[in-house]
């Protein structure tokens, strides 16, 4: 623990006085900023409170992501040692996992099995593994709706929303590919393909942000059983979980060609709710004009990531590096900021949206004007950091 400790502080103690312009600073530095802002500002766990018990979220298995991605160019060993220590708060010396529930049917616990994967192929370390499949289980007994989509709680029965396919779809591609499970890969083309069907908006191309099977919830339309607007962080989620769960789908399966239309549809309508005045993407994306809304960071970083990865792995049009390039400079302009000690900070992310629950969330256009904005939100860096580290090679 000393070690980590020391290695922070060298980090931090690197960074004062550290105030070039952002605007001149390469990507793939600005991503390296924001990690190092990540480790000193939480070397233990995500929470400040002296004594309080860590939490197994998927803000983690976001910003880890971002991280593996420095380490395997860097190779800098605290990068690794940060998030061993991190999970090793959860992961036991048996392979179990500490604050995890399986039964609890939360697809968002799913997230972390990426990160586990990677600490289990860079270390050997067999409890990485054995704590990963503990996830890969959950999805076996998953609840499902009528045509197979994971529901995304347990206590959201009968629902999909788009977030839970970026919490389970590419770590079960991941998983998938490792292990030589091809038969799921029909399973995870479902996901995207079922609630697609379901959110798609015929006239924008825009995907709303859940779906109720049952119609009941009182946010759902009676007649489509979709929420009513349209969320940026949700449609970024299902973009990134596109792009991820290409990089495992086998080349000559039958539904990779849908999944690779979607992403096409997906592309256009995005591209046309940017905005023009700053290239950036608003918390409720088509009605940017509206009094009260605002450009979100972490929705931003999420289409950035997606479009550059798209054209730079050829899924998408090169036509859409215009949209990724503008927006990653709308999100250095509007967004970053350095601090007096020379550490990077992300600003504008929304702490959280959701449907339903206690307290209700209606999924109104004025709810999702009302859930607070934050400085350094850990998935709203985590997904600068993935868009960072794609724009790289633009």
């Amino acid at each position: 623990m000393r070690k980590i400790l020391y290695l922070f502080l060298l980090i931090f103690l690197s960074n004062l006085g550290y105030t070039q312009e952002i605007d001149k600073l390469p990507a793939d530095k600005l991503a390296t900023e924001m990690a190092n802002t990540i480790m000193v500002k939480w070397p233990d766990s995500l929470t400040h409170q002296p004594g309080a018990t860590a939490k197994w979220s998927y803000d983690l298995g976001v910003f880890f992501e971002g991280i593996a991605n420095i380490y395997a160019v860097s190779h800098q060993k605290h990068y690794l040692a940060y998030m061993q220590h991190m999970m090793d708060l959860f992961v036991q010396p048996d392979g179990s996992l500490s604050r995890y529930s399986l039964t609890d049917y939360n697809i968002d616990y799913v997230k972390n099995g990426r990160t586990l994967l990677f600490l289990y192929k860079a270390t050997k370390e067999d409890k990485y593994l054995k704590a990963a499949s503990l996830l890969r289980e959950q999805l076996k007994t998953h609840p499902r709706t009528q045509e197979g989509g994971f529901w995304h709680k347990k206590v959201y029965p009968n629902q999909m929303w788009l977030d839970g396919i970026y919490m389970g779809q590419p770590f079960y591609a991941e998983w998938s590919a490792s292990f030589d499970e091809v038969k799921n890969f029909d399973d995870i083309a479902n996901q995207f393909l079922i609630i697609e069907k379901h959110v798609r908006d015929p006239k924008t191309g825009l995907l709303y942000h859940g779906w109720d099977e049952s119609r009941q919830q009182k946010w759902a339309n009676k007649f489509t059983g979709n929420s009513p607007n349209f969320w940026g962080r949700a449609m970024g989620w299902y973009g990134m979980a596109l792009v991820d769960v290409l990089d495992y789908f086998p080349k000559n399966h039958a539904k990779r060609r849908q999944l690779e239309d979607i992403l096409v549809r997906y592309a256009a309508a995005i591209e046309k709710v940017q905005n023009p005045q700053n290239s950036l993407w608003y918390q409720v994306l088509d009605q940017a004009d509206r009094k009260g809304n605002y450009p979100e960071a972490s929705a931003s970083c999420m289409f950035v990531y997606t479009l550059a990865k798209g054209v730079r792995k050829g899924y998408l049009k090169r036509k859409f590096e215009e949209s990724a390039v503008k927006g990653f400079s709308g999100i250095k302009q509007h967004f970053l900021e350095f601090d007096k000690n020379g550490m990077l900070h992300l600003k504008g992310t929304v702490q959280v949206s959701g449907l339903g629950g206690t307290p209700y969330r209606s999924g109104t256009f004025e709810y999702y004007m009302s859930e607070p904005v934050i400085e350094d939100d850990p998935k709203g860096m985590g997904a600068f950091i993935l868009a960072a580290d794609q724009m790289k090679y633009f």
